[in-house]
């Protein structure tokens, strides 16, 4: 199995309105595809403090795929660009361009 991790940040102000743009619209999206070999989303929420000491909140979604293949598929040839769609673009203060995939194992 495959992990593809993305980030992506806003304001305090603005975390709520971008929490439901997951929610309600980006994720339905997703899972709209009907991907052979995506397994499923998880997203993540933390409030954190950017290098200037200005408030944040990082989300973090972990998207699960059977392989490479299946990552293809969703994204093109380049696995590591970031598909972020405009509705998301919108609320969010910046974005991770650029995604990174885990293989997962049993310890």
């Amino acid at each position: 199995m495959i992990i593809r991790v993305w980030r992506g940040w806003t304001t305090p102000e603005g975390a709520s309105a971008y929490q439901n743009v997951l929610s309600e619209q980006v994720l339905p999206m997703i899972e709209g595809y009907a991907m052979p070999g995506f397994r499923g989303i998880k997203m993540m929420r933390r409030d954190v403090v950017d290098a200037n000491g200005t408030a944040e909140v990082e989300f973090a979604t972990h998207m699960e795929f059977d392989n490479l293949d299946a990552i293809k598929a969703f994204v093109g040839d380049d696995i590591e660009t970031a598909h972020v769609p405009d509705i998301a673009q919108a609320v969010l203060k910046r974005w991770d361009a650029r995604v990174v995939h885990y293989e997962t194992f049993k310890a």
